[in-house]
């Protein structure tokens, strides 16, 4: 075995790396295969945005746990798909791109090139044949395919609906590319501009995505809370209020029309489409120029602000019609009101809503109670909010809430005046992008034919060189400017036409990229039936949490779809989902160049090797929670390598049934962990296991188990430190590779706790021998002596004192 000048080498893990890597790849050894006999097991990681810094140790926590689930489906006769790529269209690389004055093209190949080579040092198993771009024109080739799928199904539509705007990366964003009403990239607050945009019609798949997360036992239950909350469905009653003198109505939607007696006044929110066409009718149009103004400067998330003092205005001489009473109220304009939600206007009820009581306790509007509680009358200087009795509501007083809003529904129905309505938070995806770096929308604008798809047999419409792609702030993308490029011919007509200029966002390549890791090549189709229907769905996923409100919806989205028109075999694309805590900085905070706590992982596995980065990576705490890094956890990481490698070099020996049992529990332990994703006490075990065999060689000078039993051993070690692993197995003169060898069986009997007999004294006599399994606690041995009859007796009416425990042998207990 090859040794290093290091002080704590048993081996030289820079040249074993090398020798292992560059073996795997000549033999193609994780090459996957579509084995009918065998069953199959996908294993996926969220491919990367390769940015321009390189991964820190952070980053491949998530890529080493997947790498070792793999390995053992892999030796437990799975065929297996591990594959990786990149995610590099969008803005994160054209920012990249724009700071450092390079083309976005050569930025991300630089970045890629960088990743693989930091990825390809830390043993991962992946399929690299099957890498797949996101930038690569054979790979949005088909991302351009879905999306003209879906405007030939009515799924994408233009709009000119005032969008989420960011004013410094100089784009549109859908609502979940913000963070607390910023943009999730640069930070920017966010501005409402009405803007030409495709949408995708998202939302009409919103039930089918909330019902089926009922389906999904493999997901943790927060992150499909996450999902149900971001949906966020609701179901109530659309009515129509119409407005005096004009032939406007204004509808509303609420989930509590039990209420409608205690309205009196409507709101608008300022992006509502009604405020331009009431505004000329209104005696202060120079006022509400004004507030629509400073509400624009305003984020939603100040707006739904409960705490935030509302602002509003009024419509002056405008007035609605409550449908049920005929009653004329005002209407106002109000930014805590906010054009996402429901209809963009409601009913407002000051006395059972807090939002409305407030407004109108500043601006001096009646609150008027028309529901009370049961058993009590509702204080009247408080909103009350939850459901009760009706009075001063007509025809409908007396009834109960619940009642009265399916009684008022049914009126509304039959005069035509309203509707039974389900609403969601979740808004239609806003799809463009007025930026460069994206996939090219593959339709054409004719003046004579009007929007027109491309033929497919033209895809893909690839993107035109340029030496200028900044962003123009105008609300156009930088291709528009391209003449050569936009000026076209019409599919349809064959006159003259325009191409679309807005791109992609980034997050459409990467809403079916799994699917392309089936069949990468396929220059025919998406992915070929055969290859779909073996390797679907993907059985584990992992990645970041953050995703669950934008990447997993929207993949979701898009595999459904293609499941309608029968691309896809399956209804899911992902069966189990895990996410990966992260790992902070040794200070504690999350690891930046801000703060200078980056670790990069080069360094690591330049001084300690890449098995000892992937065993301390797993040994720090449990997957999913965050932990700290610390470089002396690694060395004490990869000094524990080195007693296994010492082990090795010892001469078999017959066998000793106590470290036996403790093998086969150990066997029986990781591949259990592994499964479940509890990898730092799989690598426990393995300490202990490794500890007791140091311990009973130091003693005898020769190994406690037979050939056999120490190939097991290097078997369940092997998925966290394959470099290693493939170097000792190489060294007992195996030929093959380890991860060909059959995953270990363990032993039922050997599993059993070995059972010995606890010697329980009272002050110092003997009063039972009981048996007990090894290897039991202080506690657990005074609760099994507390149940024996004669020593009940001894302890009767008196108060333990001391206890004196020797473990696997005797409790005294001192009583008095």
């Amino acid at each position: 075995m090859l040794r290093s000048a290091w002080k704590y080498d048993m081996y030289d893990h820079r040249q074993i790396g090398k020798k292992w890597q560059e073996s795997w790849e000549a033999s193609g050894l994780y090459r996957s295969q579509e084995d009918q006999a065998k069953p199959k097991c996908y294993v996926l990681d969220m491919f990367p945005y390769p940015s321009g810094t390189g991964l820190h140790v952070g980053h491949p926590k998530g890529y080493i746990a997947s790498d070792i689930f793999a390995r053992l489906k892999m030796m437990q006769g799975y065929s297996v798909l591990h594959p990786m790529g990149f995610d590099a269209f969008g803005l994160p690389a054209e920012n990249y791109a724009i700071a450092n004055k390079v083309h976005p093209r050569q930025a991300v190949a630089e970045n890629i090139a960088t990743y693989k080579a930091q990825l390809k040092k830390l043993a991962f198993s992946y399929d690299w044949s099957r890498e797949v771009q996101t930038t690569d024109p054979e790979y949005y080739r088909w991302t351009q395919w879905i999306f003209l799928q879906m405007y030939k199904q009515g799924l994408a539509y233009e709009s000119d609906e005032p969008i989420n705007w960011c004013p410094s990366c100089r784009t549109g964003l859908a609502n979940e590319d913000l963070e607390d009403g910023r943009c999730e990239r640069c930070g920017s607050e966010v501005v409402q501009k009405p803007l030409r945009q495709w949408v995708l019609r998202i939302t009409d798949y919103a039930e089918r995505l909330l019902e089926d997360l009922d389906k999904l036992s493999g997901w943790e239950e927060s992150i499909k809370e996450m999902q149900r909350n971001w949906i966020g469905r609701s179901q109530g009653t659309e009515l129509d209020f119409s407005v005096s003198g004009s032939d406007e109505k204004i509808r509303v939607f609420t989930t509590r029309l039990d209420t409608v007696f205690g309205c009196t006044y409507v709101v608008l929110a300022p992006e509502h489409k009604l405020v331009s066409s009431l505004k000329p009718l209104a005696k202060n149009q120079v006022a509400i120029d004004a507030y629509l103004e400073q509400a624009s400067r305003k984020t939603s998330l100040e707006r739904a602000d409960l705490n935030k003092e509302k602002t509003g205005i009024e419509l002056e001489g405008i007035l609605a019609i409550n449908p049920f009473n005929q009653e004329a109220i005002k209407v106002f304009i109000a930014d805590y009101v906010l054009a996402s939600y429901g209809t963009g206007a409601v009913m407002a009820v000051p006395a059972h809503d807090e939002r409305d009581f407030e407004f109108a306790k500043q601006y001096g509007l009646e609150i008027r109670h028309v529901v009370e509680p049961k058993d009590s009358k509702a204080p009247l200087d408080l909103p009350f909010c939850s459901l009760g009795r009706l009075k001063d509501s007509g025809e409908f007083s007396g009834l109960e809430s619940t009642e009265a809003i399916a009684k008022m529904s049914a009126w509304l129905e039959e005069n035509n005046l309203g509707r039974t309505k389900v609403h969601y938070k979740l808004k239609d995806w806003v799809f463009s992008r007025q930026r460069y770096w994206g996939e090219p929308i593959p339709l054409v604008h004719c003046p004579k034919c009007g929007v027109v798809p491309l033929p497919e047999d033209q895809l893909p419409l690839t993107l035109p060189e340029v030496s200028s792609y900044e962003p123009t702030g105008t609300g156009e993308s930088p291709l528009a400017a391209i003449e050569d490029w936009v000026n076209t011919t019409c599919p349809a007509c064959g006159g003259p036409a325009k191409r679309e200029t807005n791109t992609m966002p980034q997050w459409a390549g990467s809403c079916w990229y799994y699917l392309r890791y089936m069949d990468p090549i396929n220059s025919q189709a998406l992915v070929s039936p055969d290859k779909e229907k073996y390797w679907s769905p993907v059985d584990l996923y992992v990645g970041g949490a953050e995703h669950a409100t934008r990447h997993l919806i929207y993949a979701r989205f898009w595999h459904k779809f293609l499941y309608d028109i029968k691309v896809v075999s399956q209804a899911e694309p992902f069966l189990r989902l895990q996410h990966v805590g992260l790992i902070m900085g040794e200070d504690g905070r999350k690891m930046s160049k801000r703060w200078g706590n980056v670790v990069n992982p080069d360094e690591m596995v330049e001084r300690f090797g890449a098995d000892a980065l992937r065993v301390y990576t797993m040994f720090m705490g449990p997957f999913d929670q965050a932990a700290n890094w610390s470089t002396s956890g690694l060395i004490g990481c990869r000094k524990f390598l080195d007693k296994a490698a010492r082990l090795c070099e010892t001469n078999d020996g017959a066998g000793d049934d106590k470290i036996r049992r403790r093998l086969h529990k150990t066997i029986k332990k990781v591949g259990e962990d592994i499964e479940a994703f509890r990898f730092n006490t799989a690598v426990s075990a393995l300490m202990i296991l490794t500890n007791e065999i140091s311990d009973y060689i130091a003693k005898n000078g020769r190994w406690p188990l037979d050939r056999e039993e120490r190939d097991n051993y290097l078997l369940i070690l092997a998925p966290f430190a394959p470099y290693l692993a493939e170097e000792l197995w190489e060294s007992k003169g195996k030929t093959a590779s380890i991860f060909l060898s059959a995953w270990p069986k363990f032993n039922p009997e050997f599993i059993q706790d070995e059972i010995f007999n606890l010697v329980v004294q009272v002050n110092g006599k003997l009063r039972a021998s009981l048996p007990a399994p090894a290897g039991i606690s202080e506690d657990e041995a005074l609760a099994l002596a507390s149940q024996d009859e004669a020593v009940k007796r001894q302890l009767e009416g008196k108060a333990i004192k001391k206890k004196i425990f020797v473990p696997d042998k005797l409790l005294n207990l001192v009583v008095a």
